[in-house]
């Protein structure tokens, strides 16, 4: 007998699981491999039956990256991603009349171990994470399945489905927590009631795809175009592809933006045309934005787009959902196998609030400088940033470095505490490679200066390898040798001999060596309040 599809979604939906993700695109498959690793069983439920094909987020940092390898991906889909390169940092900002007015250092040295930034193809990525999630033991992915409601008791949470293409049936899935990770338009954000609180930013956007088929010669990585006649951005958006981005002017409606025939126009100035391109995809988008007023209601918890937007001139929309996917497993994980209590789960959403509504103020400003048309104001600012220029400390600047926001789950460290924790590339023996890959580790408690293992007690370390901890002397004296110097000129420079750094690789701890002991004692108690916090 040949099955409905609705027939065939309904036999594979479990009915009992320890998570329910709902949204199968990056951040949730993510938060759902993350969960599985750890032990949990997890049900992906994606309303539409098939992936989009087409692009939609292009760059992602060495953050997002280093949490993509703690989740395996790395080590099998590392060529997804093309690095930024180009002149002067690689992201530029022109006036109408081409000259340089700012750089953005894109291509720094970065703390994660890898490229600062990275062009990538979304639907290359979402099919790998698709993949990955598949091959994980205790995820299933389940597609055509829409969220209806969610009842939350005492054991957890019940969850409505119906089948996207057949809404009259309603099945129940029990679980213990739920992840809504369903895109800005979320389901479970608004059946939670939960507000936002709106940036006052929005302008309408023309985003054009294409590939290449002739070589090109771009100075940068990415290049914003502060030209008042027509605010435009190019960007490289990974392996073999570029993007173009054209502002709506107020002449110009939103229908006669999307059309093709004004995408090949636009493009033309830059010698992009039907002979020299192939056109992959043109839409019309809304760039605004907004973040959450709460990130959890009891245990249903919001992640990526769900939880925020922004507008994308620093290419931090994904990544932002990304550090949610980690922030958030982390602590399910612990708090699943009872190895620390649920107020861990409180500092979820003011740390990432904070975090988050950075990134989205500093994208809103960059924003607001590009899409400015009015002739006379766009000559000022022209005047100011050109006399910025001349200063080599303000001309280029350094991309968003946020700390954690507040109440978080960290100790104060003169101001080291939540911030991003280092990965250089060391060797054991004959084994060399990046520090998560060779040593691993969720918690990792690393000294410059000595041993941190000899200064803790036998049942310290114990408990600290039991949630997943590791330590390492990476001053180069015992067995671990720093490559490059990266985990020297880290702790030079943030004037510390040792951390404490947490899964989701922000520091919960620095201080001196000696301090060690206190890491863990305060790790204990945050974790677990009932344990003494040795203040």
């Amino acid at each position: 007998m040949t099955r409905s599809p609705h027939q065939n979604a309904a036999v594979a939906l479990p009915r009992e699981v320890d998570c329910v993700v709902v949204g199968g695109g990056p951040v949730g498959l993510l938060t759902a491999i993350l969960l599985g690793r750890d032990g949990l069983r997890v049900a992906v439920v994606e309303r539409w039956p098939q992936r989009y094909p087409l692009p939609r987020a292009c760059t992602i940092d060495h953050e997002a990256i280093r949490i993509l390898q703690a989740a395996g991906f790395m080590t099998e889909y590392s060529h997804l991603f093309e690095p930024s390169q180009g002149e002067r940092g690689g992201y530029e900002f022109r006036n109408g009349e081409g000259d340089l007015l700012q750089t953005i250092d894109w291509n720094r040295a970065a703390e994660s171990g890898w490229a600062n930034t990275n062009g990538f193809h979304q639907p290359d990525l979402e099919a790998a994470l698709e993949d990955l999630a598949t091959a994980t033991a205790g995820v299933s992915v389940h597609r055509g399945w829409t969220f209806h409601d969610l009842d939350q008791h005492h054991d957890g949470v019940t969850i409505g489905l119906t089948c996207t293409d057949q809404r009259t049936e309603v099945v129940q899935v029990e679980t213990r927590w739920v992840v809504g990770a369903d895109g800005a338009n979320s389901a479970v954000r608004s059946h939670l009631g939960i507000g936002v609180q709106d940036s006052g930013f929005e302008a309408d956007w023309l985003v054009v795809d294409y590939q290449p088929l002739v070589d090109e010669n771009w100075t940068a990585f990415v290049t914003q175009y502060c030209d008042p006649a027509q605010p435009a951005t190019a960007v490289n958006s990974g392996p073999g592809r570029r993007r173009f981005e054209f502002m709506r002017r107020q002449d110009v409606t939103a229908d006669e933006l999307g059309q093709e025939s004004t995408a090949w126009r636009l493009m033309a100035p830059w010698g992009v045309t039907p002979d020299t391109a192939r056109l992959e995809r043109h839409a019309v988008y809304t760039f605004k934005g907004h973040c959450v007023r709460s990130w959890r209601e009891g245990n249903v918890f919001l992640a990526g787009d769900a939880a925020h937007v922004m507008p994308p001139f620093l290419g931090q929309g994904l990544c932002s959902g990304l550090r949610d996917a980690r922030a958030l497993s982390w602590r399910l994980n612990l708090v699943h196998h009872g190895l620390a209590t649920p107020a861990v789960l409180d500092t979820y959403g003011p740390e990432r609030t904070g975090h988050v509504c950075e990134i989205i103020d500093e994208a809103v400003a960059a924003g607001r400088v590009i899409c400015e048309l009015d002739v006379e104001r766009a000559a000022a600012r022209d005047a100011h940033m050109k006399l910025r220029t001349q200063d080599p400390g303000a001309a280029t600047r350094e991309p968003p470095h946020p700390r954690l926001g507040q109440p978080s789950l960290t100790v104060p460290s003169a101001g080291n505490d939540g911030r991003l924790a280092p990965q250089g590339r060391i060797r054991v023996g004959e084994l060399a490679g990046l520090f998560d890959d060779v040593m691993g580790g969720e918690w990792q408690l690393l000294s410059v200066v000595g041993d941190p293992a000899e200064l803790c007690t036998p049942d310290d370390l114990s408990w600290f390898r039991r949630i997943g901890g590791v330590v390492a002397d990476v001053s180069g004296q015992g067995h671990i040798e720093d490559v490059d110097g990266h985990y020297t000129r880290w702790f030079d420079t943030h004037g510390c001999q040792a951390i404490l750094a947490r899964p989701d690789f922000y520091v919960f701890a620095a201080g001196a060596h000696t301090d060690v002991p206190h890491f863990l004692t305060r790790l204990r108690h945050a974790l677990d309040p009932a344990t003494p916090s040795g203040e």
